[in-house]
């Protein structure tokens, strides 16, 4: 299968470049892949679409501030790190910009208070790098919270005036690079009337890193290798998923992570509580175990989020409603408007 066929044309202006002032009036498309129809409303009016004794499953990790600005010693080349994954205390997988500056043995300084020397490179163009400051100083957290930047997309092009708008209101676990953000649609309150409903909600965590937002480069989707990312799903809420089951009700992942998580969890044939690395990738002819339905954003062309939701939809009504989206004006990405995908396509 060619990546081309994952492609759409989107007009600039629909990137969604600031959240609304209220997170749940984000539109919502609605898609009955058994029925190949779409239908518009709000992310506020959700319940419509589902029924007590569903389960909403979400993603509780926490954007880290993961952009760190600093100079390479002695040169004073200044050198931007965007943190992915910590392999151990201290000790980062990262992307480095510019790459070509970030040789092994390098040392970058940020600010005179934290100290990074590039290890080793990554098969994805990264590095490993091995941060040192002060015993006497703050904890590594602190400092991240001291000189880090919140690692906005690149194609938002202004910072948020409040960065707790890229962060969903049950974030809890600190890791991601990127916000999980099919969850930014939530309030508080939304999810308190969905359990008044009878919805259960239930939390895994995926922190987001490469795997998430990079780009194909492959001709082939078979030929693309996902990078890895972590993820871990308890037995208590592997009990509950299987009761869900057992009753006839859906599974709702909230989000491409979810999905990746759940789906890694089950590749034995049933979902096993699950903690450690996960490259799963998600295209058509992919057989869901444990998913029914999708609450998610809309994706870049080509990307492998795009071909995740093809899978579970149908590339041919994921395109068609790509397209009306971009016709009637949808805010796209993440911080834009949302999909609900109602059930899988069925073979």
């Amino acid at each position: 299968m060619r990546v081309e066929e994952f492609d759409y044309q989107l007009p600039e202006e629909l990137i969604a470049q600031k959240p609304l002032p209220e997170r749940d009036m984000s539109r919502l498309m609605v898609l009955d892949p058994q029925n190949k129809m779409i239908r518009e409303d709000l992310f506020k009016n959700l319940k419509r679409y589902l029924e007590p004794g569903d389960r909403l499953i979400l993603n509780n990790s926490r954007v880290i501030p993961a952009r760190l600005y600093g100079e390479k010693i002695p040169t004073g080349t200044e050198i931007e790190i965007l943190l992915l994954n910590e392999l151990k205390e201290g000790r980062w997988e990262v992307l480095v910009k510019p790459g070509r500056r970030a040789k092994k043995g390098v040392k970058i300084q940020f600010q005179n208070i934290l100290e990074a020397e590039v290890l080793e490179y990554t098969d994805f163009g990264g590095r490993i790098v091995e941060f040192s400051w002060d015993d006497g100083c703050s904890s590594f957290e602190e400092i991240l919270n001291k000189l880090g930047e919140m690692p906005l997309p690149p194609y938002i092009n202004e910072k948020l005036d409040n960065p707790e708008r890229y962060q969903t209101v049950y974030s809890k676990k600190r890791g991601s690079a990127a916000a999980p953000t099919a969850g930014l649609h939530f309030t508080d309150q939304l999810l308190r009337d969905l359990e008044n409903y009878g919805v259960k909600i239930d939390y895994i965590t995926l922190h987001v890193g490469l795997g998430t937002f990079r780009p194909v480069k492959s001709e082939k989707i078979e030929d693309h290798k996902m990078h890895a990312e972590y993820a871990e799903i308890s037995p208590e809420t592997v009990a509950r998923i299987k009761k869900t089951q057992a009753n006839g009700n859906k599974v709702v992942a909230v989000g491409t992570t979810v999905t990746r998580t759940l789906e890694t969890a089950a590749q034995s044939g049933s979902i096993k509580a699950f903690k450690g690395w996960t490259d799963i990738f998600i295209y058509p002819g992919y057989e869901f175990k444990v998913i029914d339905s999708l609450i998610t954003n809309f994706h870049l062309p080509k990307s492998t989020l795009l071909m995740l939701v093809s899978a579970l939809a149908g590339k041919e009504l994921i395109l068609k409603a790509y397209n009306q989206a971009v016709e009637e004006e949808y805010r796209f990405f993440s911080l834009g408007d949302a999909m609900l995908i109602l059930n899988r396509k069925e073979d």
